[in-house]
């Protein structure tokens, strides 16, 4: 499996090494689930806010180019702050075929449809 790592800190008060500390927990991962880097992907002293980061772009990019089957990042926050950008990310990766999974809360899933409210 080919696999994309993320990482992401968002203010000039934080810590360089936190791109590191983060993509090191990724490795640590990848090697646990027997897969391949394809590419490490990370921002750094930019709000999760913005959908306009270069490290992001860069990574959507390659999706499309069919570049890796997964990205891993430690936490869905790394990737975005706002909730509707990351639906709008999940859906377009999941478009190319491309998994997302964190650290911290697993794998990114569709919700089984709701046929109806029961009573």
């Amino acid at each position: 499996m080919r696999i994309a790592i993320y990482a992401r800190f968002s203010s000039t008060m934080q810590s360089e090494a936190s791109i590191e500390d983060q993509t090191r927990l990724c490795l640590e991962q990848v090697e646990r689930l027997g897969g391949s880097v394809a590419g490490t992907f990370s921002d750094m002293a930019l709000s999760g806010a913005s959908m306009h980061r270069p490290g992001l772009e860069s990574l959507m990019k390659q999706a499309e180019r069919g570049a890796f089957d997964m990205v891993l990042t430690e936490a869905l926050d790394r990737l975005s702050r706002d909730q509707a950008d990351v639906a709008t990310l999940f859906k377009r990766l999941n478009f190319y075929g491309v998994r997302i999974v964190t650290l911290s809360e697993g794998e990114m899933v569709i919700p089984p449809k709701i046929s109806g409210v029961q009573k």
